[in-house]
């Protein structure tokens, strides 16, 4: 029988599913670690006697596409490299040494030569192929190629015979994550055909840093797989400039001690999310109900123990939505005529024909919360030099120049810009809110896999069980919630959405401070003018000595007044500006966030008094202008002294025992900074139940 000759090709074609042809990329990243790691890589790759490398870390770090950088930045760059997975070799070898009877120089290592050969995932090679390879790095085994590993963990007796390479996991490098974000977009976008690829915002940016990415780059590079094709679904055919937030899906941090009520009671759910509820409260009773307010103001008494609208405002308002704080959140928003007349704005605009822009893109929070609290800083100074206790016009006046806003921002930009960025309240409701209870979230899994529409942020027509809406006023998706900050528990989200993701739970009180957490940059700002409100509603008692203070902040001339009002009220920021002299900003700012509750308390506690001592004297103080001779036969009510200040204690003990809490929580890691903010909690409590002493 005839022979045929070998076939030449034979070798190449079984070197060929393992051969590694290019490097995919480089190291990308300008932190200190990218630097350090380029650094080590080129060193590898520089190395003249070709000493082993041995490149390890978490998984989804792209190490064998690092192998590749010092195989083709090395001199030996022309020659082959192979890569095989340690998890798919035999334990006896053969797939690298050859079997016994395999012919002479058929062996893959024979075959390859000096080239570079990859053992990816060492760790999971069989330990008696893993001897055999121990000893081929030591250069016992006649192999005269290059060896590189990479694996998990530096396994036992390679740290001696190889130069080590350890990636730094992405959580590390957060700094790089921006570049290698715009990196991936430009690389996704040119394979999906687009001309140019969408900028990657520095609000996207900061938020994902707040993500640990367990699975690396492997993980990132899925989420902008994702991300581009959600885009590409909404825009059509069309590239935005910009890419929106609301396309990054990272699943939600791990949610204990939740109790859902919708699953509890599923038809709450349904009656909450019923349109006619809303509709009939914000349009057909709230509206007009503030315009009442507003009238009875202007035309009524101007005093508050003959105002009933004062009462209102003064005595039942700000005690009750203090309280509301732990339980419900922002729920207040939700309903806020501030905002009804912002919409009716809209609608009324929308049908001469006037259009308002698009929800701007961009970090707002950046320029918008320092402006807040500015904003609400000068609403408490004008609060105690006017006296608007005891002035009802200038009262409504407060009223009206909010509303203002509203209907401005309402016919400026789409939705609730004013809400979530401007609005004095809405800055100090959102910075309470994370005290709540309560909270809103969706389920991310089912969000990003089951929905195509995202109804419940961007508004659409009915969807099945989900209901024709505008979308979430405040533009924000469920499931990227990171805290209660900008959700109002309008339901809007519920109404719309058709896989019943949405879920109404309740958790622990506070469970939206973390250490982790993220903040806008001037909202530490709010919680230093909120404390030096106690300071100015009671500044006779911090301020009283000085020779040059007025005898009232609501009489005499107005500059003196406005002098010590501001003084008074900066307190808070001046003692913290002090405090950053002598310790970590970071710190600082934990500190601030744990003592949130104490400052919650000390406010309910300096309003307590009025809500208790007048809120039961309603009726008779809205029917005394009236003057009718049963007027003095209505019921009323008022606390004793003793049972308000003992209210008093009660809250600041509260507000100090959650804050105690939260301190533990902030500063876990630093033992004695967590005694001294203790401490601290304590001094500021005492001093703060003596400043709003009944």
């Amino acid at each position: 029988m005839d022979s045929f000759p070998p076939d030449p090709l034979q070798p190449l074609q079984k070197l060929a599913p393992y051969v590694v042809g290019r490097a995919r990329r480089g190291v990308v990243g300008s932190s200190r670690y990218a630097r350090n790691l380029r650094d080590a890589i080129r060193q590898a790759a520089a190395d003249r006697e070709r000493q082993p490398v041995l490149i390890f870390g978490e998984p989804g770090l792209e190490k064998d596409n690092l192998a590749a950088l010092i195989h083709f930045g090395s001199p030996d760059r022309k020659r082959l490299m192979l890569r095989l997975d340690g998890a798919l070799l035999k334990p006896d070898g053969s797939d690298l040494f050859g079997s016994a009877g395999d012919p002479p120089g058929s062996s893959l290592l024979d075959l390859l030569g000096d080239g570079a050969l990859l053992i990816d995932q060492l760790e999971r090679v069989p330990t008696e192929l893993k001897r055999r390879l121990l000893a081929l790095a030591r250069g016992e085994g006649g192999f005269c190629g290059r060896l590189l590993f990479t694996s998990e963990t530096v396994s036992p007796g390679f740290e001696r015979c190889c130069t080590l390479i350890r990636v730094p996991p992405l959580r590390v490098r957060r700094q790089d994550l921006g570049e290698w974000l715009r990196y991936g977009v430009r690389q996704r976008s040119f394979k999906l055909g687009w001309a140019q690829a969408p900028l990657v915002p520095d609000v996207v940016v900061k938020r994902l840093q707040a993500y640990d990415f367990p699975n690396n780059l492997r993980e990132l590079e899925t989420l902008i797989y994702r991300a581009l094709q959600q885009i590409r679904r909404q825009e059509g055919g069309s590239v935005p400039l910009l890419i929106p937030e609301d396309v990054f899906w990272t699943p939600p941090r791990q949610q204990l001690y939740r109790f859902d009520i919708w699953r509890w009671k599923p038809q709450l759910r349904e009656w909450m999310r019923a349109p006619w509820l809303w509709n009939t409260l914000l349009f057909g009773l709230v509206s007009w109900l503030f315009v009442l307010v507003n009238v009875w103001l202007w035309v009524g008494p101007q005093d508050r123990d003959h105002s009933g609208a004062l009462n209102l405002f003064w005595a039942w308002w700000w005690p009750l939505i203090l309280l509301g704080f732990p339980l419900v959140g922002r729920l207040w928003c939700s309903f806020c005529p501030f905002m009804v007349w912002g919409e009716i704005a809209q609608r009324l605009a929308r049908l001469v024909g006037w259009q308002p822009s698009r929800w701007p893109r961009g970090d707002h929070d950046h320029w918008a919360s320092p402006l807040l609290a500015a904003g609400f800083a000068l609403i408490l100074i004008w609060e105690e030099v006017w006296n608007l206790q005891n002035t009802a016009w200038l009262s409504s006046c407060l009223l009206l120049v909010i509303t203002a806003g509203a209907v401005i921002g309402s016919l400026r930009f789409e939705k609730r810009f004013w809400c979530r960025y401007l609005c004095p309240i809405g800055g100090m409701n959102g910075l309470f809110a994370k005290l709540s209870v309560l909270e809103l979230r969706a389920q991310v899994g089912t969000c990003s896999g089951s929905c195509s529409s995202y109804a419940c942020f961007k508004g659409g027509p009915a969807d099945g069980e989900g209901m024709a809406t505008t979308g979430c006023p405040l533009g924000t998706h469920p499931a990227h919630l990171q805290d209660n900050r900008n959700c109002v528990l309008c339901l809007t989200c519920a109404q719309a959405c058709p896989h019943r993701s949405v879920q109404l739970a309740l958790r622990p009180p506070a469970a939206d401070i973390q250490r982790q957490m993220e903040a806008p940059r001037g909202e530490p700002a709010l919680i230093l003018v909120l404390a030096g409100d106690l300071c100015l509603h009671h500044w006779h008692r911090l301020l009283g000595w000085w020779p040059w203070a007025p005898a009232s902040l609501v009489e005499g001339p107005l500059l003196p007044r406005l002098a010590i009002a501001c003084v008074a009220i900066s307190i808070p920021a001046a003692l913290f500006g002090v405090a950053q002299f002598l310790f970590s900003a970071q710190r600082l700012r934990r500190t601030l966030y744990g003592l949130l509750p104490l400052v919650w308390g000390l406010l309910l506690a300096r309003h307590l008094p009025i809500g208790m001592g007048e809120a039961g004297a309603l009726l008779p103080v809205s029917l005394s202008p009236l003057g009718m001779p049963w007027q003095g036969a209505l019921p009323q009510w008022r606390a004793d002294p003793h049972v308000i200040g003992f209210c008093q204690t009660l809250v600041v003990v509260s507000g100090l025992a959650m804050s105690m809490v939260l301190l533990r929580r902030q500063l876990a890691t630093h033992r004695s900074a967590w005694l001294g903010a203790s401490g601290l909690a304590l001094v500021l409590a005492a001093a703060g139940r003596w400043l709003v002493a009944a």
